[in-house]
């Protein structure tokens, strides 16, 4: 864990990775990304990653499924909010590059948040702590 300048924000000094789950339809997900790197800059942090998850797959070939698109707002996962492959790759990168906070671009529920934390191995934080 590296040494902090500045113990009453967790941010200032660490390395930080972002992390989105956007819907197909937004077309701007990279500006919103540029926008909380500049929050984690401004605390203090150093981004060293990003990380997307697109939703709106469409399923218009199975008649028997609602589309993609009916679904593009929900979360992959109620646990993680991104599917379990991109979890597992960010965790990784977490790992190998000694990350010490995760800040993602969505709203994330107490349970997420701990499922992420214990899963990722790093500070979790989410658009609400985000505010400077």
């Amino acid at each position: 864990m590296k040494q902090y300048r500045d113990l009453g924000d967790p941010l200032d000094g660490a390395d930080v990775v972002l992390i989105g789950l956007f819907s197909a339809k937004e077309k701007q997900y990279q500006a919103r990304l540029d926008e909380f790197a500049a929050l984690v800059e401004a605390r203090g942090g150093r981004v060293v990653a990003r990380y997307v998850q697109r939703r709106g797959a469409s399923d218009r070939w199975r008649k028997n499924r609602p589309g993609g698109s009916l679904r593009m707002s929900q979360p992959f996962s109620h646990r993680t909010l991104l599917t379990h492959g991109k979890v597992r790759e960010i965790a990784q990168a977490c790992r190998e590059r000694g990350i010490d906070a995760a800040v993602f671009v969505n709203t994330l529920t107490h349970r997420q948040r701990s499922v992420l934390t214990e899963t990722l191995g790093c500070l979790v934080l989410s658009r609400e702590d985000m505010t400077v």
